[in-house]
Formats: C-alpha cells, sequence, structure tokens
C-alpha cells in the first residue's frame, strides 16, 4: 500500500489512487446522432465547415478516416488531405 502512487483530483479535491484516476479519465465523445465514437472510427460531416487558417471549405459529406479522440468529449483529432491538426467538434460529424 505503502508503493502505490497517489493524484490530485482537481473536481473532488482529494487524493486518490492512479489506477482510480486513470479508470475516471475515460472520456465518452459521441457524434451528432448520440452515436459512441472511438480512436480510428471513420466519421462523416453533416455540415459545411470552414478551416481556419487553410483558406479551405470542407463539405457535408466529406469522409475523414482514422479519428483520435482527445481529452475533451467534444472535439476529436484527425488528418484531411492538406491540413495537419485538424480538430473537429464531435458535434459536426457522425458516424460511418
Amino acid at each position: 500500500m505503502a508503493d502505490e502512487e497517489y493524484v490530485y483530483d482537481e473536481e473532488t479535491g482529494e487524493w486518490i489512487s492512479a489506477a482510480e484516476a486513470a479508470a475516471r479519465s475515460v472520456v465518452e465523445v459521441r457524434d451528432a446522432a448520440g452515436n459512441l465514437l472511438a480512436d480510428g472510427d471513420s466519421v462523416t460531416l453533416v455540415k459545411d465547415l470552414k478551416v481556419k487558417g487553410a483558406g479551405q471549405t470542407l463539405k457535408v459529406g466529406t469522409v475523414i478516416k482514422s479519428i483520435r479522440l482527445t481529452g475533451d468529449p467534444q472535439e476529436i483529432d484527425c488528418r484531411f488531405d492538406g491540413i495537419k491538426g485538424l480538430v473537429l467538434r464531435a458535434e459536426f460529424v457522425k458516424k460511418r
């Protein structure tokens, strides 16, 4: 017990074990239709999106392959041709 690592949980203000903190940190990310998203999923855009800094618009129906989840329940990280570091809001995509 003395060798166990503890981390401070800012939400509750308590020290908890590292194993318990890892279990709590699982974030559910849901698309526009309420489907649960996971790393590696393919998604389709449900709205035209202007990409800031790229001077490009992603059209409705564009398929984004192999998404990665961030720690935020509303954001997904992905790649698209010519755009590196693209972060999309989960409310604008639906699972394929």
